[in-house]
This record gives C-alpha cells, structure tokens and sequence, in this order.
C-alpha cells in the first residue's frame, strides 16, 4: 500500500476544499466568535492554514514542544495573507509526502508542553491526525460563515449556496 501517496492526494484535496473556503473568507470579521469560548474567525482559519504544513515537521522531527521550541502561532490580518499561508505551507507539507519514505511513518511523533507529553503516536496516525483536524476545524469556519450569511462553498459536494460538485 502506497500510504504517502494517499495521504499526498488527500492533502491536495483538503487544500482545493479548504483553498475555496479561505476565498470567501470575509476581511472585517476577523474578530468574530460565536461565543466566548469559541476561537475568533482569523485565529481558527489561520490555525486551519498552519495545520497544512504539519507533515512537514511530523516527517522531520520526532516532537513538538510548545514551550520549549520556535513555534509561534502566525499572525495574520487579511484574506490575502491567508491564501498565501495557506499556499505555502501546501507547499511544505506536500514536498515533505513526496520525499518521505513509507517506513518514515512508523516512527514515533510526540507533542508535549514544557516536556509533559501530551500526545505520542506514529508519524502515520499523527498525519492522520493532522488531516482530521483539517476537516474538523474548516466545519467550525463554516459555521461561522453560516452564521454570518457568508455563502459556503461545498465540501465534499454541493452545499446549499453553491449546488455544483
């Protein structure tokens, strides 16, 4: 089974999906949330964009460390920056699919917090993961669209605002 090569077309289609959604996102609501435990609407799309490159760092590291490392959420301010996060980081984690090999995805991966582990799975369960919270999260930004009369473009098919596949 050529499992990169799966993930490698899925990743492609998230991103044609989640590519639609970003053009429709609305400048000027980036600090909507539909309650104050939700994330505000830039945040969360942002967010969405960054998880893009994750099979980048999960195919060349073994962990990711929120305290102890580089990484710092992107701060962004318009759509255009959106796109081109999302573009790029498109770009990194697709790359990092056609250069890995099938046997990369056995290893370990790991994400901790100050050195507690919060999560450990295989490369391949936390691409996996990666793809899921792609879906999961882009849902919540259609809910805010929704909520907002922002028409969704389809996902998986038609939506009620846009009837084509």
């Amino acid at each position: 089974m050529d499992t990169l090569s799966q993930f490698k077309n899925e990743l492609e289609a998230e991103y044609q999906t989640t590519r639609k959604f970003f053009e429709a996102y609305p400048d000027g609501k980036n600090d909507y949330a539909p309650h104050e435990k939700s994330m505000k609407m830039l945040p969360l799309a942002t967010h969405i964009a960054e998880i893009f490159e994750w099979p980048n760092t999960m195919l060349k590291t073994s962990e990711l460390d929120f305290a102890n490392g580089d990484y710092q959420p992107k701060q962004l301010s318009t759509r255009e920056d959106l796109l081109q996060t999302l573009d790029q980081n498109f770009k990194y984690g697709k790359e990092a699919l056609e250069n890995a090999q099938e046997n990369d995805l056995n290893t370990s991966w790991a994400l901790k917090n100050d050195g507690q582990e919060l999560a450990k799975w295989s490369k391949y369960e936390s691409i996996r993961h990666a793809l899921n919270q792609i879906t999961h999260h882009r849902a919540q930004l259609g809910v805010y669209y929704r909520i907002n009369d922002i028409p969704l473009p389809g996902s998986y098919g038609p939506s009620a605002d846009h009837q084509s596949f």
